[in-house]
């Protein structure tokens, strides 16, 4: 039986006439997003609602597009009959994919020299992944200063506070550990593999491998037996 997290509803509710979608897990919420809904965060709930000031026409085509997304990922989905679909499309990894992958690549690393391998495609000043990061901040905060708005201002300033000063900050410290990193060519003491060769030194070349060999494990007693099975 698929886990509670891989079930949602998508429906119209009854009173508020809004299209909503209940459920889910973090990769479900992802789904729901890049179709078009937008997160409301509860104490107790994240659900997901279309975008205020649409048409029914409008809302339905995105309430359809996530459960067809959400059903091509592998969720069950309860939903409207508006909402229903066979539509089945293909999905892609998305760009944060790319990203997780350097985590990846830094839990299996075994020297200082591969970790900073992956931290420089964050670091790498003309288009490492926090410049790219930095640009986007900077032209969404040129966007907003157009909209006209009385908020959107401050919010273009926010976002050109983030690029400037907090991202700045993450780039200089990222990238000293990084060139530290690089520096120091030293193998990772807690993530050693065994080659299972014998070093050339070795007197003994019988032995299959140089490392000591695994302790000794006691066996276990047997479990006593019952008093009734006694004879």
């Amino acid at each position: 039986m698929p886990h509670a997290d891989r079930f949602l509803v998508v429906r119209r509710d009854p009173h508020s006439e809004e299209v909503l979608a209940r459920g889910g897990d973090p990769e479900a919420h992802s789904i729901l997003q890049r179709a078009g809904l937008v997160p409301v965060v509860r104490v107790h709930e994240t659900y997901h609602r279309a975008p205020a000031h649409l048409v029914p026409n409008e809302e339905t085509r995105i309430a359809t597009e996530a459960v067809a997304r959400l059903r091509s990922a592998g969720y069950h989905v309860d939903c409207d009959e508006d909402f229903d679909t066979d539509a089945r499309p293909l999905s892609y990894l998305p760009l944060g994919a790319s990203v997780a992958h350097l985590a990846e690549r830094i839990r299996t690393a075994g020297t200082t020299d591969e970790a900073a391998d992956a931290l420089t495609e964050l670091t790498a000043p003309h288009d490492g992944v926090l410049a790219a990061l930095g640009e986007v901040l900077s032209v969404a905060g040129e966007f907003h200063e157009g909209l006209g708005e009385a908020a959107d201002p401050h919010i273009a300033r926010r976002l050109r506070y983030l690029a400037d000063e907090v991202l700045h900050i993450i780039r200089t410290d990222l990238s000293d550990t990084r060139d530290a990193l690089a520096d120091r060519h030293a193998p990772h003491p807690g993530r050693s593999t065994c080659a299972e060769e014998v070093s050339a030194t070795e007197r003994e070349r019988s032995a299959v491998c140089a490392c000591p060999p695994p302790p000794r494990m006691v066996p276990a007693p047997p479990p006593p037996v019952a008093a009734g099975l006694r004879r």
